[in-house]
């Protein structure tokens, strides 16, 4: 008797993600809306790269802005909720901070004044 398999299929190439500060959104949160700005200012500051996962131009179109609605990048960190923030060294995750919490976002990034305006918190 000869015994079928079953092919599996192929799980889609995960991306490399970098060193340094990610980020992973999207529009139809509230809280990633209300970080925009920080976002921005990260990128221009700190080189932060942001993964999106439902809308590619969201907070904005830049080449620091990755499309993540495969959602790959967002399962390879094994990502719970948005926004969620993380420090990589040498491709490892060392540091992770989820929703928009002021005094976590300054202790991850190193970067003081983040947000100035915004609430203090604001939960994923």
């Amino acid at each position: 008797m000869t015994v079928a398999r079953s092919s599996t299929p192929s799980l889609p190439s995960l991306p490399a993600l970098p060193d340094g500060l990610v980020a992973v959104v999207k529009e139809a949160c509230p809280a990633c809306q209300l970080v925009a700005p920080v976002l921005e200012h990260l990128a221009d500051v700190a080189g932060l790269v942001v993964y999106t996962q439902d809308d590619p131009s969201f907070p904005t179109e830049a080449d620091w802005v990755i499309d993540d609605t495969d959602l790959a990048a967002s399962w390879q960190i094994d990502l719970d909720a948005v926004p969620t923030l993380v420090r990589r060294v040498d491709g490892v995750e060392v540091a992770r901070t989820v929703g928009w919490d002021r005094d976590l976002w300054e202790d991850l990034t190193g970067i003081t004044g983040l947000g100035d305006g915004l609430p203090v918190f604001k939960p994923g």
